[in-house]
């Protein structure tokens, strides 16, 4: 049966832009059990090196790699996706890249802000602010007011962000309302706890992808991937294909979830 209800014959997806032309697949049906994807984008650094460029070169590669699978997540069933794009240690780089990371994502919001809108995509952005540029922070604001109606995709960006740094930012504030008895110690539970974190307005993600061969979480969702599926590829990211994503995606829907209970 075909999966875009109007068209009666075979189904076949082309993504909307970019260098890959061929169909990603045939008479598909999404999955329903794979809806939140995150996504460690790994590997721009050593995609340039490998081919003696600047290490930016790769990371202006794997934006453009962002727009395509942000284009097909709505076709393969994912309502909502989370890239990691920049971590609380990844301040520990080379100052010029730290530089050029930042310029590269004021720039991608200037440049997609109108596309992303028409395309009826939610952004909103995840981390510490307090340390990034006013200008990049005043970016970020506009883009989530802008957007904030839309309802076809819903994109996460991880910026400044870290696991252990949120969990930290949220059991302060908890303290703090617990202190200023606005909540009571035994009111607090894990459901409670979700409220303080910054991705309160999202699922737990069911399927984490990291590209580029790494098996590690880096301090990515700590909290919400507690029952997660993983997958590692030893794709870099600039060359993770929308085909490649959408495979991936499909076979973790194959995978069975049991949360903890027993085995079937």
């Amino acid at each position: 049966m075909c999966w875009r209800q109007n068209r009666k014959k075979s189904c076949r997806f082309r993504p909307r832009r970019g260098p890959e032309r061929k169909f990603v697949t045939d008479e598909i049906i999404p999955p329903r059990n794979v809806r939140h994807v995150a996504i460690i984008m790994d590997g721009n650094g050593r995609w340039a090196t490998r081919r003696g460029l600047p290490r930016l070169v790769g990371h202006r590669k794997g934006a453009e790699r962002v727009r395509e699978i942000v284009d097909i997540c709505p076709d393969i069933g994912v309502k909502y996706l989370t890239l990691y794009a920049f971590s609380t240690e990844n301040w520990k780089r080379a100052e010029a890249e730290v530089a050029g990371l930042m310029s590269l994502f004021r720039r991608y919001i200037l440049r997609e802000a109108k596309r992303l809108h028409e395309n009826r995509v939610r952004v909103r952005f995840i981390g510490d602010r307090a340390r990034l540029d006013q200008k990049l922070i005043a970016l970020m604001a506009q883009l989530e007011e802008k957007t904030a109606k839309n309802e076809h995709l819903n994109l996460t960006i991880a910026l400044n962000y870290g696991g252990r740094d949120e969990l930290t930012r949220a059991v302060r504030v908890l303290a703090e309302d617990t202190a200023s008895g606005r909540v009571a110690p035994e009111d607090i539970t894990e459901e409670s706890l979700g409220f303080y974190l910054d991705t309160r307005y999202l699922p737990d993600p069911d399927l984490i992808i990291r590209t580029s061969g790494e098996q590690r979480v880096s301090n990515f969702l700590l909290w919400q991937s507690a029952y997660a599926e993983y997958e590692f590829t030893p794709t870099l990211w600039p060359d993770f294909t929308a085909r490649a994503f959408a495979d991936v995606v499909l076979g973790a829907s194959t995978r069975e979830r049991r949360f903890g209970s027993a085995a079937g």
